[in-house]
C-alpha cells in the first residue's frame, strides 16, 4: 500500500475544520475516522455523537457496534433501517480495523441511506485506499486520517492545546511532558485533562512543579535538565541525572534520552554551520525569526539560548557527538551492547561526550 502523504499538520486542521462542520449541523452520510493517532479519531467520534441527535432521539436512533463482535452483514442491516420518530438514526463502529470482512462494507458505503449517518472509527491503521470500501466512503462521506505527530511537531500543538484551555505551560514542563509520554497526543492529553482538574482553581500557568506533583515526572532528574547540563559542560550535573536514570530505568528509557540529545546537537551542528557560512562563503545570517522556521523552535527566547549554546560546541566536536549518539542508539536497541543496562551505557556515552 502506498504511503500517505498526510502530515502531522493536515490533520489538524482537518480535525478543526471538521468541529466546525459538526457545530454548524453540516453532516455527511459516512464518515471514515482512521489512522494511528487515536485522540483525533475518539475526539471526532464523542462530538458527533453528541451532536447529531437529543438526548431523547439516541435512546432510539443511536447505535454502538464492535468491530470484534460483528460482521459487515451486520453493520449494513443496521445501517439500512429507518429512524424511529426523527430525521436520522446514528450508527458508529468502534474499532472497525477488527471487523469482518470489511471490504463488504462497500454494499453500503456506494450507495448510502440518506436518513443514516454512519461513523467508522478504524484505529491503528489506515483503510486500503485501493479497497471498494473506501472509495465508496470518499466518495458519499469524510475520510479523515489521524496522522502521529513526529517529535518536533508535538510541543507547538500542545501549547495550542493547553491554550485553549486558557492556561499556559513553561518550557521545561512542556518537555518534561513530551520527553515521558512521547507523541501520543492521546496519553498526552489524558494526563493534561487529570493535571487541570487537580490544580487549584484560578491557575493559569503550567510549571515543572505541577508536572511533577500531579503527574510523577521528576523536576530535577529528566532529559530536559540533562541536555541543559550536558551543553553547559557540567559533568558532575549530568552524571548525577544519569545515576538518577539508571536506577529509575522504566521511567527513563535510554532510547528517549539519545533521541533528546541527538535533537539538542543536531541543533547546535546546524547553527554552527550557519555560522560558517556566513564568515566563509559571505550568505547572511539567518534572522531570529527564520532560526525558528529553521529549526522548528516555538519562540525566539529558545534560538537565544541555542545561540549561546553553540558558541561552546566546535562543529568538529559535534560531528564526533552526533557519531556517538548513534553508534549508542544502536547499543540501546541491543546491538554491540554486550549486556550492559541502559545506565551503565549511558554513563558510558556521557563520560565520551565530555572528553572529547
Amino acid at each position: 500500500m502506498a504511503k500517505s502523504a498526510v502530515k502531522f499538520r493536515d490533520s489538524v486542521a482537518e480535525f478543526d475544520r471538521l468541529r466546525g462542520e459538526i457545530a454548524a449541523r453540516r453532516f455527511a452520510p459516512i464518515y471514515l475516522l482512521m489512522g494511528e493517532e487515536s485522540y483525533f479519531i475518539d475526539r471526532l467520534q464523542e462530538l458527533l455523537a453528541d451532536s447529531i441527535l437529543n438526548e431523547a432521539e439516541r435512546a432510539f436512533n443511536q447505535i454502538t457496534v464492535y468491530g470484534k463482535d460483528s460482521d459487515a452483514g451486520q453493520v449494513v442491516n443496521l445501517c439500512r433501517q429507518m429512524p424511529m420518530m426523527g430525521s436520522y438514526q446514528v450508527v458508529i463502529l468502534k474499532e472497525a480495523q477488527q471487523l469482518r470482512q470489511i471490504e463488504k462494507l462497500s454494499f453500503y458505503t456506494q450507495n448510502p441511506q440518506p436518513t443514516t449517518i454512519l461513523v467508522i472509527c478504524h484505529k491503528e491503521k489506515n483503510a486500503d485506499r485501493r479497497s471498494a470500501f473506501y472509495k465508496g466512503c470518499a466518495a458519499n462521506g469524510v475520510v479523515f486520517e489521524s496522522v502521529t505527530p513526529r517529535d518536533y511537531e508535538i510541543s507547538a500543538w500542545l501549547e495550542q492545546f493547553i491554550a485553549s484551555r486558557g492556561l499556559k505551560i513553561d518550557r521545561k514542563a512542556l518537555s518534561m511532558l513530551t520527553d515521558h509520554l512521547g507523541t501520543s497526543i492521546a496519553k498526552i492529553a489524558n494526563e493534561l485533562e487529570k493535571l487541570t482538574v487537580s490544580m487549584p482553581e484560578g491557575t493559569t500557568r503550567i510549571t515543572d512543579v505541577d508536572i511533577e506533583t500531579h503527574i510523577g515526572i521528576s523536576k530535577d532528574f529528566n532529559n530536559f535538565e540533562l541536555c541543559k547540563a550536558v551543553v553547559m559542560r557540567d559533568m558532575n550535573r549530568s552524571l548525577m541525572i544519569a545515576d538518577h536514570f539508571a536506577r529509575n530505568p522504566k521511567d527513563n528509557p535510554l532510547l528517549v534520552t539519545i533521541i533528546a540529545l541527538f535533537g539538542q546537537f543536531r541543533d547546535l551542528f546546524t547553527l554552527n554551520y550557519l555560522q560558517w557560512l556566513t564568515r566563509h562563503k559571505g550568505r547572511p545570517f539567518p534572522s531570529d525569526q527564520e532560526l525558528m522556521r529553521i529549526l522548528r523552535k516555538p519562540s525566539v527566547y529558545i534560538v537565544g539560548e541555542l545561540k549561546q549554546q553553540a558558541a561552546l560546541w566546535p562543529n568538529k566536536k559535534v560531528f564526533q557527538i552526533l557519531g556517538l549518539l548513534r553508534e549508542y542508539d544502536a547499543k540501546s536497541k541491543g546491538l554491540n551492547a554486550g549486556g550492559a543496562p541502559d545506565g551503565e551505557l549511558l554513563r558510558e556515552l556521557l563520560l565520551k561526550i565530555f572528553l572529547l
